[in-house]
Parts: structure tokens; sequence; C-alpha cells
């Protein structure tokens, strides 16, 4: 039986859409290759959102053709979408037959590969600043996961001075509501206990259907469809966590309450800079407004550090701010220059050593506030939706409604199931905790 090759790098809207991939190469009769095993079909869902991704995809590629010189190559994703001409001076691929996919022709991506055998090689780059409409990608299974993402969304209108995803991934689209519960319904029929509702923008859904839509409006219905099932939202951009969103994670019971939201600068100079659209002042009252919705939720904070002209000053700035907020951890980003975006012509460009110690500083930050975080919920109990194999000590494994990461003792017949324990002690960054009930499903 034929083989396909499906690698992804990047955000959870790739892997939805490398699982949709995977989706219509098994209709067409096709496996999916383990690590190992060879491939007739390789393709490569690219990155380009930092510029260490952007080498990454050039590695991936690079790879790909060293040890597979027979297979087809389909090069699609991000990379591609703003790396054409790179891919054509790559050496490694001078007198091989590829394929190149753009984001706004992802929908024909299989396609593709299917009639290449009669027609070659195939550059579909699109024109992802036109594009109207999000591809449809439906996925059958997301793949052994208790948990699957669902993308919801694609495209990015706010440009941020340092980010290349809005040239990458074009305006805002979204997917019809109709589409979105029926894909929700797919997953619940394949296992999938928990769903994460994803987009490049998120919290742009709807704004382009017709009539409008809303985030919270299609929150509140899915999870009233597919009651079975529990929901994550990804990230929302800080004026984006409305009260209705803050309710629905506060009264139903199958949204969970945690959300991510970025903040990237604790300083408003650099905030202005970077073109983001709010003051720490304001950013602070949204996170204050969260805490007393869900005083036990889990709140994530994006930050960048080392962006051009940031100084010790705009640092320490955005380090106390950050201390002084109430959240749960933060994911620690270093900037890196972006061709095409508007900051990689800034001067005063931070060096890689200030980079790195201000990334162990905020890092370091994130701990404490995590243990804290952790240590808070002590004695608790919570639903965890456990996932399908256990740690290296043999326990289960999984996550809090709230995002704690729990490990504790239990038979097989709980993996992949939801069950409620309760938090005992922190032990090296996660929770031990006990099943505190009989398995809820």
């Amino acid at each position: 039986m034929k083989k396909v090759s499906v690698i992804t790098l990047g955000c959870k809207v790739n892997q939805y859409e490398s699982a949709s991939f995977k989706t219509s190469f098994e209709d067409a009769g096709y496996t999916i290759a383990t690590a190992k095993e060879e491939a007739e079909i390789i393709v490569i869902n690219t990155c380009a959102v930092t510029a260490n991704a952007g080498a990454q995809s050039r590695q991936a590629i690079r790879h790909a053709v060293r040890t597979s010189p027979d297979a087809d190559i389909i090069i699609t994703g991000c990379f591609a979408e703003i790396g054409a001409r790179e891919l054509s001076e790559e050496k490694e691929l001078l007198g091989r037959n590829y394929s190149v996919i753009g984001n706004s022709k992802k929908s024909n991506l299989v396609q593709n590969a299917l009639t290449r055998a009669e027609s070659g090689g195939q550059i579909l780059p699109g024109s992802i600043k036109d594009a109207k409409e999000i591809c449809r990608l439906p996925v059958r299974r997301f793949g052994d996961r208790s948990r699957a993402y669902l993308r919801i969304q694609d495209g990015c209108e706010s440009y941020c001075t340092y980010c290349i995803v809005p040239y990458t991934r074009g305006p805002s689209r979204s997917l019809p509501r109709t589409e979105v519960i029926e894909q929700a319904k797919v997953f619940a029929s394949e296992g999938h206990r928990e769903i994460v509702l994803t987009g490049i923008h998120l919290g742009l859904y709807g704004k382009d259907l017709g009539p409008k839509e809303s985030l919270a409006s299609l929150l509140d219905e899915i999870s009233l469809a597919t009651p079975g099932i529990f929901y994550r939202v990804s990230s929302l951009e800080p004026g984006e966590v409305t009260d209705d969103i803050l309710s629905l994670l506060k009264d139903r019971d199958n949204i969970q309450p945690h959300l991510h939201i970025p903040l990237q600068s604790g300083d408003d100079e650099i905030l202005s800079r970077m073109n983001r659209k709010y003051t720490t002042a304001q950013f602070g009252k949204i996170i204050n407004k969260y805490n007393t919705a869900l005083p036990d939720g889990a709140l994530g904070i994006d930050i960048l550090t080392g962006f051009p002209g940031e100084t010790d000053a705009h640092f320490n700035n955005s380090l106390t701010f950050l201390k002084n907020l109430k959240f749960s951890y933060l994911h620690v980003f270093p900037y890196s220059i972006r061709p095409g975006t508007v900051a990689a012509g800034f001067s005063n460009q931070v060096t890689k050593k200030t980079k790195h110690s201000r990334v162990a500083a905020l890092r370091n930050l994130s701990d404490s506030k995590k243990h804290a975080f952790y240590n808070s919920q002590i004695s608790r109990s919570y639903p965890v939706l456990v996932e399908g194999n256990r740690n290296k000590e043999g326990l289960l494994k999984g996550f809090t409604s709230n995002y704690i990461a729990v490990n504790f003792e239990g038979p097989d017949s709980l993996l992949n199931s939801i069950t409620r324990v309760k938090l005992l002690s922190l032990e090296e960054g996660d929770v031990r905790a006990e099943i505190e009930e009989k398995n809820e499903g």
C-alpha cells in the first residue's frame, strides 16, 4: 500500500490542516508512514513565524530531499508562502521535481499530489492577500490524541511591526458556524473528548461572515450541541476578552476556565512601537476582570523580549509589570528579525547575549508564577482528561480543567477518558493527584 508522510512545523492551525491532509490521503487509499518508514509522498507543512522556524522549515525540506530521493516532495505553509525565491535557489531542490502550495490553495494540496505523476511538479502560490474564503479542510480524526484542534478561523489584519503572519496568512476568514459544529460532531463520534478552538486571530471569528457572528455566540451554541465534549479557547487578544466570553467560561460546565492572552511587552513605549492596540493599564484591567470572574482559572500570557530599542529600563518595566499581575504561566519568545516586517528596518537591535539573559529572567518568573498557581490549588478537585499514554514512572497523566498538569495512579481503563481527581502535592513541576470519584466516561 502506498505511504505518505506529513511533516508539520509550527502552530495549532498547521497541525489541524495537516490532520486534514492525512484524512484525504487515507480516503484515497494511502497509509500514513511512521518516522522510520519510506513514503512515496512527503508533505512538509512549514512555519515562518520566527527566523528559527524558517530555518527549521528549510532543514526539514533538505532532510526529506536527501533521505528520500524518489519521493514526491510537496511544500506548503507559511515558509512556502514567503520563501518561494529561497526554495528556487535551494541546491538540494535543483533538478528535483517538487510542488509548492500556497496557504490559500491548501484545499487543492491532496488532489495536486494524486495527479503529480501525470502533470509533474506544480507551483500553486495563490494570492493570499486577496483570499476571500477559508480553505475547507475537513478532518476525520485528529491522530491518536484525546484532544483535537479545530481550526475555525484563518488570517490576521493586525500588522504588528514584528510579525510576518498577516503576509503569510492573509485577511481574516471564518468557517461558517454550521460547518464548525459539524466538524465538532465528527471529532466527538471519533472519540475525542476535548476540542481546542483555534485560529490565526481567533477573536476575529465571524466578522467576515454574513450576517456577522461572534466567537461567544459560536462557543455558546457548540458547547450546547456537543455537551459531552470539553472546549478550550486557544488564544485571544486583550480587547477580545469580553463579558460574554468570561460568562461562558464561568458558567458552562464543558468550557474550560483557561485563556491565553498575548501581552508582548509590559512597557507602553515598546507596545506602541510594536503596533499593539492597548496600554499596560488597559491590559492590567483585562487581567483583573478575568481573575475576578475566574479566580481559579488558568491564565497564560505571551511575552516577547529583545525588540529593537528595548533598553534595560524598558525590560525592567516589563518585568515589574508582570510580577504584579496574577497569571499562571508565560510563553516567552526572543525577538528575531523577519525580513518584510516593519521592525526589520528598526535600528538599535538588541544583542543575542542580552536577549538570552532577558529570556532566562522571564522564564524564571514564569516558573515562579506557575508553582504559586499550582500550590494554590492543592487539595482542590477537578475533572481531568486522561491522556492516552502513561508518564515515564507509569502514572496516568493529563491536565485539569484549569490546565494543571497532574500525575496519578489508576487502571488502563481510564486512558482517553475524563475522571475527577484531588490534587495532593507539587512534585518536580507537576502535581501528584489521586482519583476522587469513579470514571466520568
